[in-house]
């Protein structure tokens, strides 16, 4: 079985995903990827160059991230592109660990940790999405001091991704992570016994 897993800044989704791997889930980050495809001598960090300039890389040819952050998130168009650039070969990766790792072992629950997911209109490549949830206050509570962040700047980074309301909503399994831990494992307990270990 495979799941995506997703929820909004700061709602705790990483705490998820380290709890389903600690009961025996394998777990495939797409940030990881996404910053393993940018590693030099990567065929999409070569494109991504071609297209924004060779002063995006550093000298030993790793990419300068703070000045492609700097073109990318002041003009969408541009974003548009790095994103076009960039997700079918993240998308592609994923979907190629996904099988291998069923193949190994088809009763092994795969997790695959997707922060946009539906923002990037991936819901349909896994059997089910678990979506981690917050109420907003929540969230923009916990962003502001984790990042140690203004409210307005936290709420302009809430603002850039579907309203978490939105993905509850849309959600095939919710886990409710506002009651602390041990509710938390609770929730995610009750997934594993009722969905993979049967």
């Amino acid at each position: 079985m495979n799941i995506g897993l997703t929820g909004g800044i700061a709602t705790g989704k990483s705490t998820v995903a380290r709890m389903l791997v600690s009961m025996g889930a394998a777990l495939i980050d797409a940030d990881v990827i996404a910053r393993e495809i940018m590693e030099p001598g990567h065929p999409v960090l070569a494109r991504v160059a071609e297209h924004f300039g060779q002063d995006i890389l550093n000298s030993d040819g790793t990419l300068n991230r703070k000045k492609l952050g700097a073109i990318v998130f002041s003009d969408p168009g541009q974003r548009k592109v790095l994103n076009d650039l960039t997700h079918p070969a993240i998308r592609s990766e994923m979907a190629g660990r996904v099988k291998a790792l069923e193949e190994a072992d088809p009763h092994r629950l795969v997790v695959c940790d997707i922060p946009l997911l539906y923002e990037s209109g991936q819901e349909g490549l896994y059997e089910q999405i678990m979506v981690v949830y917050v109420p907003k206050e929540i969230q923009l509570e916990r962003l502001m001091e984790r990042d140690n962040l203004t409210f307005e700047q936290a709420s302009l980074r809430l603002a850039a991704q579907m309203d978490i309301e939105l993905k509850k909503s849309k959600a095939d399994i919710l886990i409710d992570n506002r009651f602390g831990m041990g509710e938390t494992k609770r929730q995610i307990e009750k997934f594993w016994r009722e969905k993979v270990s049967v």
